[in-house]
């Protein structure tokens, strides 16, 4: 097994949080993080901090901790960014123009360049500077444009038949906004958007608050 394949998904997901936080030092023009500073700004330990980043070798100095711009710059290449990825998206309803308009894709090396929907009345329509496609025109605008990534914002019940279309097509992950499980097997990566799952999440933690408060009230 390669060994970027046994670090953990918890400790994937934390380098975006390390990349996001050192891009908030840059622009303080500040050249040096402890991960000690790290840890506290995103609620982590210290120890949480190095364990991440030792995966990927040596990275601190010691007296000095982690040099941002270079810590930076190493973290955009081991997650993938240093370099452009093409994405797509299917549904060009209020979720996929809200994708098409969001200006920090780019910025973060993901360029739209193309957007498909199988309604008639809206291929053709330009937006966000995209001239909608019709779905048949998925697989042939995937290999042209060299497309890696597909994002669904259709419908729940049309998104496993996209999903489909993509992985025929090439796509090497999905990004899904629809709320439905996918079944792509193991052939392509997939993550998934739920925005009910994640305000459930939050109704779920204020009601246990909110019930310890009341007990403890009852209690004093």
């Amino acid at each position: 097994m390669n060994a970027r394949n046994r670090i953990p998904n918890p400790t994937i997901k934390r380098l975006s949080l390390y990349l996001r936080e050192l891009e908030l030092w840059q622009e303080q023009a500040r050249s040096t993080i402890s991960s000690r500073q790290l840890a506290e700004k995103l609620g982590l330990t210290d120890a949480q901090v190095r364990k991440d980043l030792a995966y990927f070798g040596q990275m601190g100095h010691p007296g000095v901790g982690y040099r941002v711009h270079q810590l930076h710059e190493r973290l955009k290449q081991i997650i993938g960014t240093d370099r452009s990825w093409n994405a797509a998206i299917v549904g060009a309803g209020n979720i996929g123009r809200a994708l098409m308009s969001y200006g920090r894709f780019p910025r973060e090396g993901f360029d739209i360049v193309a957007v498909f929907d199988s309604n008639e009345k809206v291929v053709g329509q330009q937006i966000e500077g995209h001239s909608v496609r019709p779905l048949n025109d998925l697989g042939q605008l995937v290999r042209e444009r060299n497309i890696q990534i597909g994002i669904i914002s259709t419908p729940p019940s049309a998104a496993q038949e996209v999903a489909d279309m993509l992985v025929d097509a090439g796509i090497k992950g999905i990004l899904n906004f629809a709320p439905r499980r996918l079944d792509v097997g193991k052939k392509v990566f997939v993550n998934s958007v739920d925005f009910t799952v994640s305000l459930e999440q939050l109704a779920f933690q204020i009601s246990i608050k909110q019930k310890d408060e009341n007990e403890r009230d009852r209690d004093s």
